[in-house]
């Protein structure tokens, strides 16, 4: 017998994110500071992390699309709220204390970025228009990522005097398997466009409008969210522990995963369902 939730739904409410069910189970995620053209201020950095954090273990969430709404998918960093770290850091004098600053400010925004790739539930990314900067760190974190035709990317940082610390350095060369371009991307900041990204992985599909890629976000969402939440998850946990390691450290990853799971009602109900040829198994809440 399937155990029946009666968890009730939570509302998420953020000044710098729109959350909304599109379809049951799937969330649709929106930045939302179009007239800042979604650009990065502490705010949106604390709310992306707290957002997907709470939809990683929201038993009502299976799959998640992460788009913007305005003209740009995110402009990157807000300049104009960044300098106020430099106006904070004035007020410390000791290098140290300076220091101690810097690295829990910079962990704090790797912790955000990477609630993307913590977050148990498949994340489809879905760009328009510019991504730059932190966007880019954003959509490498992601696990399926789409985009419109007018889409172009920059790893933007080191044209403000920085090498980008959350994420993109690291996330890049495994999604891009050319390790020149990727270099190149990331010495020189330079635009790379839709197609581009299209032909070195960066992104799976390309759309010719931004509603067209949204619908096809939110289908795929929607598949993904009829199946088994306990195959999905443990899935997504596999993948992403064997990015960096072993062939046979991920065999025993999904080993320890799965002496548990097939003992699950989630197995035993399509195991059945496939053998009988009968309808889809509906499966509980997770």
């Amino acid at each position: 017998m399937t155990a029946v939730s009666t968890v009730a739904k939570r509302e998420y409410k953020f000044e710098t994110l729109s959350v909304t069910e599109a379809k049951q189970f799937v969330y649709h995620v929106a930045f939302n500071r179009p007239d800042r053209l979604n650009a990065f201020n502490r705010t949106m950095w604390f709310e992306l992390g707290k957002c997907f954090n709470d939809l990683s273990y929201d038993s009502n969430c299976r799959a998640i699309v992460l788009s913007a709404n305005g003209k740009h998918y995110t402009a990157g960093l807000d300049l104009t709220d960044a300098m106020k770290i430099g106006q904070e850091l004035g007020e410390l004098d000791d290098v140290a204390r300076k220091a101690n600053y810097l690295e829990q400010k910079i962990k704090a925004y790797q912790d955000s970025i990477s609630s993307l790739e913590k977050c148990q539930k498949p994340v489809i990314v879905a760009v328009h228009s510019a991504c730059v900067g932190a966007g880019v760190n954003v959509i490498a974190a992601a696990d399926i990522r789409y985009c419109t035709e007018d889409a172009w990317f920059t790893v933007k940082e080191v044209d403000i005097g920085l090498a980008a610390d959350v994420g993109a350095l690291q996330r890049l060369p495994k999604i891009i398997k050319n390790q020149s371009l990727v270099r190149e991307l990331c010495f020189t900041a330079r635009k790379f466009d839709s197609k581009e990204a299209y032909d070195n992985g960066v992104v799976s599909r390309v759309f010719k409008t931004k509603d067209e890629m949204i619908n096809a976000a939110i289908q795929l969402a929607e598949l993904i969210a009829s199946k088994s939440p306990v195959a999905v998850q443990a899935t997504k946990r596999s993948l992403v522990y064997s990015l960096d390691h072993t062939n046979q450290e991920g065999l025993d990853h999904i080993c320890e995963i799965n002496k548990t799971n097939l003992q699950s009602e989630d197995f035993i109900n399509a195991t059945i369902a496939g053998a009988t040829k009968g309808d889809p198994p509906v499966f509980a809440k997770l």
